[in-house]
């Protein structure tokens, strides 16, 4: 018998509405608005336990997760249903009869998002819910309900904040999309709590093309990115979370060759990869190991402006694109006549940026910049193919003079919850420079492997340690591998099991062949 059966039978016995398990308060029966208290202060691992012992498999994962769970759970008095989640680091649990056996949704703690206005209510002590329209009126109150959502995002560990219509507030947590508990969104009501944090500079740019990007800050909580969108089904909006505190190189496994690169006086340090996988952290930290290293002035040059660098030992100058400057370029531009030593570009997204960022990179200044590719190799050809032909080689050269380090990195799903970072990285040597220079780039990736003693490593050789360490499983690491039979035969030929690697190159085998066999797909006829 589980021990929350006595405590339900009482709850039976008295009518009461509802069973509430708050962490460091009593477990609480409420009957007609009065609070009765049953047992002495419960706390968090206490609660926990005594959710674990009638909890299905998956809610208790979550549980450990520290992920909001709803379930029913059956006994001999009934059926109930358990809404349980963090708020404030501390555990909040519900508890009521359900006497239908189906999930009700119920006002509440638990009761996310009222249909008619959009609007949040996430704790127990929290105002009625407004059911009128007059709340789409008064930005104050959306305001504070829109940053009731942001909270919980930080209070349950998670990344991003997804914002639908027909959908209930979504948290992405270590990866994994997980919904919050509580009534969908309207387009009407959604728009209300986007608009009372947006900048009227971003209401304009959104008024005139349908998206737009801006930070918010929560003081002592944490600032966050968003961006607001239209799609088919209306206005929507995602929220990355920055924390407030900067993680150091150290912290993120960043390597001592790695950091190497901030002391260099001159030349261009690229971070890369696709669109999540942490890029934005990393570069926080190369800028504050400079901050607190070196004495220079750094200027950032960001769209929005992300982690926030108060000056430590250097002058630290953040400018926002759209708000501190028109662009990009020309804020890179201008940098040269502020005296700058360390300039970072958050986003090298055209060719008029990238040539200022590499004649800057000449000119005697340490250039930090970032892009959307997966490997070091590609990198260098993603730079040099944006230029015209008839200028491709003159940007070889000034490649292969002016780079210096590339760290490619992807996110996996750790064992056990929560994600690493794998990392690529490419230390510019001369053998490194002769190749840029003669457009062998394909020829990159075996000096890669024969320089590993100087701190170069591939992502497989980085995917592979992550394996054998057992942070990461072999299915998740292949998935994130750009060189996937190499990565498979080396992992088979250490005796890992690669048998569902093998089954889908196959089938790509076996559908490659079946397409080269059809008309006009270069068979014979």
């Amino acid at each position: 018998m589980a021990q929350l059966d006595k405590l339900l039978s009482v709850m039976i016995q008295k009518s009461a509405e509802a069973l509430y398990l708050d962490e460091d308060q009593p477990s609480t029966l409420k009957h007609e608005g009065n609070d009765t208290p049953l047992t002495k202060a419960l706390n968090g691992p206490q609660v926990v336990g005594l959710l674990k012992e009638i909890a299905p498999p998956q809610a208790s994962a979550n549980l450990d997760g520290k992920v909001p769970v709803k379930f029913q759970y059956t006994n001999a008095e009934g059926v109930f249903l358990v809404r349980a989640m963090l708020q404030g680091n501390k555990w909040h649990c519900q508890l009521t009869v359900d006497d239908k056996g189906e999930f009700e949704r119920r006002t509440g703690m638990f009761r996310a998002v009222d249909l008619e206005t959009g609007v949040v209510t996430t704790s127990a002590q929290a105002a009625p819910p407004v059911t009128d329209s007059s709340a789409l009126t008064d930005p104050t109150k959306a305001k504070g309900e829109m940053e009731r959502l942001l909270r919980l995002l930080v209070d349950v560990g998670g990344s991003d904040l997804h914002l639908r219509v027909t959908e209930p507030p979504i948290i992405r947590k270590s990866g994994e999309m997980t919904r919050v508990e509580g009534s969908t969104m309207t387009d009407r009501g959604l728009e209300a709590l986007l608009m009372s944090i947006m900048p009227d500079r971003n209401k304009k740019e959104f008024a005139e093309h349908n998206d737009s990007d801006f930070a918010y800050e929560i003081t002592g909580v944490a600032r966050f990115r968003a961006n607001v969108l239209k799609d088919r089904k209306g206005i929507a909006a995602v929220f990355r979370v920055i924390p407030s505190n900067i993680v150091t190189a150290d912290q993120l496994g960043v390597t001592p060759e790695v950091q190497k690169l901030c002391y260099l006086t001159k030349g261009l340090v690229l971070v890369t990869g696709p669109t999540g996988s942490g890029k934005s952290t990393t570069l926080c930290a190369l800028v504050d190991l400079v901050n607190r290293s070196r004495s220079d002035h750094v200027i950032t040059i960001e769209d929005p402006i992300e982690f926030v660098h108060e000056n430590k030992s250097c002058i630290v100058t953040q400018r926002q694109v759209g708000v501190h400057t028109d662009s990009f370029k020309s804020a890179l531009r201008a940098a040269l006549r502020e005296d700058p030593d360390i300039i970072l570009v958050g986003e090298l997204r055209d060719l008029e940026t990238v040539a200022i960022a590499i004649e800057t990179a000449e000119t005697g200044h340490l250039v930090f910049g970032t892009l959307h590719t997966t490997t070091a190799a590609s990198t260098i050809d993603r730079l040099i193919d944006q230029f015209p032909a008839d200028r491709q080689e003159q940007v070889r050269t000034m490649l292969s003079e002016s780079l210096k380090g590339v760290v490619s990195q992807v996110l996996c799903k750790k064992i056990g919850g929560g994600r690493v970072a794998a990392r690529e990285i490419l230390l510019v040597t001369n053998a490194i420079s002769n190749l840029i220079r003669e457009g062998k780039t394909y020829q990159i990736p075996s000096i890669m492997q024969t320089s590993k003693r100087i701190g170069m490593v591939t992502m497989n050789d980085t995917l592979l340690e992550l394996v054998e360490s057992k942070q990461v499983e072999p299915k998740e690491a292949w998935m994130k591998s750009v060189d996937k039979p190499s990565f498979v035969a080396t992992l088979k030929a250490r005796g890992w099991d690669m048998s569902f690697a093998e089954s889908d190159m196959q089938k790509e085998q076996a559908a490659a062949t079946a397409a080269a066999g059809k008309p006009g797909m270069g068979a014979k006829r």
